[in-house]
């Protein structure tokens, strides 16, 4: 009998958290149906054509839209360099609400001349997207497949590798000249967050307006962050005993990196893909050149481990592979909204790696009663940022 008041209080408890759940659901709903009551007409249409991809084939364009817009949107008119253009729509020129369509331009382009392709709407709108330069969009295939991996291990696993290789050397540091090189990781991998940040708003900027592109490289950057800060602090005890664990840190700067690297991938890939091989040969060897500097990042927590040569290839792989997946997605398939939020989330562990840097450096500083930011410290920091700032000047060359 005691039981029986609570499991009522439990129902009407339930009951009050649901309601207004209801209700909102039954407004939405009468408002989606019924309208607001507001009878003036919009000033204009809205409707909003973006361009995802355009690829160059033997006999001319293929092109593919989305329909970002609020409303379904049909195609009228196809318009190349100035000049009205026969194509055909896969699968029809009308658009549903996100939905995309295949645009078939039977086009003579004249390879490393610009075009600019425009679609028409049946209410007048006009959406354009361009080619900088023409020539034949690579078509996927084992041989191509293979190449684009080359690259991506060439980017990445090797310039990681032999940042790695200074490891002998860094052993050599009094406790100073140890916490100088974790301050060098720290500079190091703050330029690489800007950096992270920084690529990924000029893709979310690209991506349609819908998917607040910009938006998503601060949630996956926020929501990464708060989720690896909340699988170390999950199991107190657990936490303390491998907060000192220098090679459980080094696998969490390899992870980061592994993020930032694949969007270097990204961006030799679309190179490639776009036809730019001299921007993506500049690519490759600046980006080799800017990630020997990451191993030795990689490298610092382990000074005071005894780690195999498992390990160091371990972490060479975690950081660098992702280069690899990074050049096949940008050269095969790419999303400005997806690229924008792997950004995000890359900056978020990067950010995350900074802190667990910055609370070691600390906690040393306080065992041997020095300062945890002193001259050598902030050379260190200084130092990562002057390298990686001078090393990155080559990509832009």
């Amino acid at each position: 009998m005691s039981q029986t008041p609570s499991l009522k209080g439990s129902w009407k408890l339930w009951g009050w958290g649901i309601a207004p759940i209801v209700v909102l659901a039954i407004i939405i709903t009468v408002i989606t149906q019924l309208g607001t009551g507001v009878k003036e007409q919009q000033a204009a249409p809205i409707e909003v054509i973006n361009f995802e991809r355009i690829t160059l084939v033997d006999n001319g364009f293929k092109v593919r839209v989305l329909n970002s817009g609020p409303k379904e949107v049909t195609i009228a008119q196809v318009v190349v360099d100035d000049a009205f253009w026969n194509a055909e729509f896969d699968p029809d020129p009308t658009l549903k609400r996100f939905e995309q369509a295949t645009i078939t331009i039977p086009y003579p382009w004249v390879e490393g001349d610009p075009h600019e392709i425009r679609v028409i709407t049946t209410n007048g709108l006009i959406f354009a997207g361009e080619v900088a330069a023409a020539m034949k969009t690579p078509e996927p295939n084992a041989n191509r497949f293979m190449q684009y991996a080359l690259i991506g291990f060439y980017v990445g696993i090797v310039p990681v590798g032999l940042g790695l290789l200074w490891f002998p050397f860094m052993r050599r540091f009094s406790t100073r000249g140890m916490q100088a090189v974790l301050a060098f990781t720290v500079g190091l991998l703050f330029f690489l967050i800007i950096d992270t940040i920084q690529e990924g708003i000029e893709l979310g900027t690209e991506a349609p307006g819908v998917f607040q592109g910009t938006g998503l490289v601060w949630f996956g950057a926020l929501l990464s962050f708060l989720f690896l800060l909340a699988v170390d602090q999950s199991g107190s005890r657990r936490t303390k005993e491998l907060e000192n664990n220098g090679k459980r840190i080094a696998f969490k700067i390899a992870g980061g990196i592994g993020l930032h690297n694949f969007g270097e991938g990204l961006a030799i890939g679309a190179a490639f893909a776009a036809g730019e091989a001299g921007l993506g040969a500049f690519l490759i060897i600046g980006f080799t050149l800017h990630n020997v500097t990451e191993g030795v990042g990689i490298a610092s927590p382990l000074l005071k481990e005894r780690p195999t040569w498992k390990t160091f290839l371990a972490l060479a792989c975690i950081a660098g592979a992702p280069a690899i997946i990074g050049t096949w997605t940008g050269g095969f398939v790419f999303n400005d909204a997806l690229a924008a939020l792997f950004f995000g989330i890359g900056a978020g562990a990067i950010a995350q790696v900074i802190y667990v840097i910055s609370k070691m450096i600390i906690r040393e500083s306080q065992r041997y009663s020095i300062p945890s930011v002193s001259w050598t410290n902030f050379s260190g920091v200084s130092l990562g940022l002057i390298v990686m700032y001078v090393t990155a000047l080559l990509v832009n060359f």
